[in-house]
Formats: structure tokens, C-alpha cells, sequence
């Protein structure tokens, strides 16, 4: 990254703490991931929204990564898997503050992209699938944490199945109509729910493309 990045990421990095909280790591985080290499409005990347990309998905706004983020209660996780890769900044981000990123992509071109985007930057801690995101990567089950980057209605058991004991899954999930950050902890069978805040994400997609 230049002078001129790096003082861009800092300076968002500074306008995230004035809207959510964020740990030091967090803002560490985001100021070490250039947010203009996985936006297609070069011009807009710093700023705190959301922007499109192409097959009508989004790279979510710094905020919502930054408040999912902090939902993981990342300290002591050292793998997460991301149901939903898209431009890939999200992973970019998690791989800064976990040691082992997997994160899965239903279309082959925004995968294929988020896999050199990672190179280019490298960013060699992070793992990436082609496939449907809701099927998770048992190869290497079970993760401390997941995240999904896109709405569920409900989080599909095989996805509970690959989270370890006491760790967390994080996702937007529709509530009468709405949708929600919501932090799942798993104790055994018990599954413990907090409803945090609303959120708006594009919703997860059966299949691939």
C-alpha cells in the first residue's frame, strides 16, 4: 500500500469509531486492507457504504463489516469460515485479526476474482471455495467462528454441525420481515441466540453459478 492508501484506510478506519465501537485489532485491521482493490468505484471506496459489484451483489459497507466483524467476538478464535466471499474484502478483513480465513463463493467469477485479489495483496492465510456457501467446507470442520455475508431465513443444522463447542456463528437473519445481525453461541445442543441489530444484506442463493 502507498502513503496516499494507507492515509485513505486510516482515515476511514477514524470515521468507523465515530459510528460503532471497535477494538484496536479492528482498527489495525482495516487500516492494513486497501478497500479500493476490491471496489469497482475506485473513487467511492472510502467511503462508509455499500457498493455494487457485478452478478447484482454488493461489497457491504465498512460499517456492517466492521459491526459483524466485532459481533465474532474474535479474541481468542483461530479459524472462521465465510459463507458468502463476494469481493472478498470482508475475508480480507477477518484475516488480519483470525489466523485461518475460509471463505466460500457461489459464483466462479467473484471467487476467481477474491482469489487473485488475495494474492495480489499477499494475503496467504486465507482459503477460498467455489461452491454453495450453505453446504460449509467440512474438509476442515470445525471452525471457532462463521459468518455469513448474505440474509438466511434459518442456518442450515449442517453449518451448526461444523462450528467447534462454545464458538459463535454470526449472520443476518430475516425476522418478520426484517433482517437482523444475529450472534448464535453453540453449548452443546443449546443454541443461544442474541438478536443484536438490524442490518441489510442480499439474501443467500441455493446452487452456484
Amino acid at each position: 500500500m502507498n502513503a496516499f492508501e494507507q492515509k485513505r484506510c486510516k482515515a476511514m478506519a477514524e470515521e468507523i469509531t465515530q459510528k460503532v465501537f471497535i477494538n484496536e485489532e479492528l482498527f489495525n485491521a482495516f487500516c492494513e486492507v486497501p478497500r479500493e482493490i476490491f471496489s469497482p468505484l475506485k473513487a467511492h471506496a472510502y467511503r462508509l457504504d455499500a457498493l455494487p459489484l457485478a452478478n447484482s451483489q454488493w461489497i457491504s459497507s465498512p460499517l456492517t463489516v466492521a459491526k459483524m466483524t466485532m459481533a465474532l467476538n474474535f479474541k481468542d478464535a483461530d479459524s472462521v469460515l465465510e459463507v458468502g466471499c463476494g469481493s472478498g474484502y470482508q475475508a480480507a478483513i477477518l484475516s488480519r485479526v483470525i489466523r485461518r480465513v475460509f471463505t466460500i463463493e457461489r459464483i466462479e467469477k467473484l471467487a476467481k476474482s477474491a482469489s487473485q485479489t488475495f494474492r495480489t495483496l499477499g494475503f496467504s492465510n486465507i482459503n477460498v471455495r467455489f461452491d454453495d456457501g450453505q453446504n460449509g467446507w467440512k474438509n476442515y470442520a470445525p471452525y471457532d467462528r462463521i459468518l455469513f455475508s448474505a440474509y438466511a431465513t434459518q442456518i442450515p443444522e449442517i453449518l451448526l454441525d461444523q462450528l467447534v463447542d462454545g464458538g459463535i456463528l454470526v449472520a443476518p437473519i430475516l425476522h418478520n420481515g426484517k433482517q437482523f445481525i444475529t450472534r448464535i453461541t453453540k453449548n452443546g445442543t443449546n443454541l443461544q441466540k442474541e438478536i443484536l441489530e438490524e442490518c441489510l444484506f442480499v439474501p443467500i442463493i441455493d446452487g452456484k453459478e
